[in-house]
């Protein structure tokens, strides 16, 4: 095992990025009315993370539930806010079985992660076990999110990625980077290259919350904006080639 670890670490030399936090909504495995989940998008999301894999990168896994449950929903009907969160945290937990599924019919080792404890189906989320799993290259999704009502997936990125020392948060979209505007409401949204976290915050993008922004920000970990379906996206940000929009100190 450790002629294992070492010849991963060898071919993770070249990587710009050694240990990333991929951020990914629900609607990564939705079907194509953007709802449930699809075997097939499972399929090719998890031979797009093996190929990240193949290159040294180690991977964790943050993924939404916004296919299965909208909690802004609920809350139109009454429901209250903790409720409606506590339910969108047991559809990520679904959303990350299904990919471990996916990445282990291809061969790839990998842990699954709950923030709330449901030992039957997956491990306790626990920082220092998360980390030693990264180590022996294995996929781990963290699923539930923070454990806790009130605060999104992207947050629980945020605070995930600072946790287990990633060396990037990358959050995966349908757009090839963050513009000024809807790029598919208007012809002339301009795509910006890279950014601060100031200017992300001061100009409202809704790339992801001001909570995970801010909390990225304090910690100088960058963000990268992709779009995931591209070819060669996230290779080439593992890579450090130009792709999506970098948001940084």
């Amino acid at each position: 095992m450790n002629l294992e670890i070492e010849q991963r670490n060898l071919a993770s030399e070249n990587l710009k990025y050694k240990r990333i936090l991929l951020k990914l909504g629900g609607e990564a495995l939705a079907g194509a009315d953007g709802a449930g989940i699809d075997p097939s998008r499972a399929e090719a999301l998890a031979q797009k993370l093996e190929g990240v894999l193949q290159l040294g990168a180690q991977v964790a896994v943050v993924i939404g539930g916004g296919n299965l449950w909208r909690g802004r929903l609920g809350m139109e009907f009454g429901m209250e806010r903790a409720t409606a969160d506590h339910m969108g945290m047991l559809a990520t937990v679904m959303n990350a079985i299904a990919l471990q599924d996916a990445l282990e019919r291809r061969g790839v080792a990998t842990r699954v992660q709950t923030a709330i404890d449901m030992t039957s189906v997956a491990e306790p989320y626990i920082r220092r076990r998360a980390i030693r799993h990264l180590e022996r290259g294995r996929v781990v999704i963290l699923g539930a999110g923070t454990g806790n009502p009130y605060f999104t997936t992207d947050t629980a990125g945020a605070l995930r990625a600072m946790e287990v020392d990633a060396d990037v948060l990358i959050k995966a979209t349908k757009v090839d980077g963050v513009y000024d505007s809807d790029p598919q409401a208007s012809a002339a949204a301009r795509k910006f290259d890279d950014l601060t976290y100031i200017d992300a915050l001061n100009r409202r993008l809704q790339i992801m919350d001001s909570t995970a922004l801010s909390l990225c920000m304090d910690n100088s970990l960058p963000i990268i904006v992709l779009n995931l379906s591209a070819d060669g996206s996230l290779t080439d940000a593992v890579c450090g080639r130009p792709v999506g929009t970098l948001i940084h100190a």
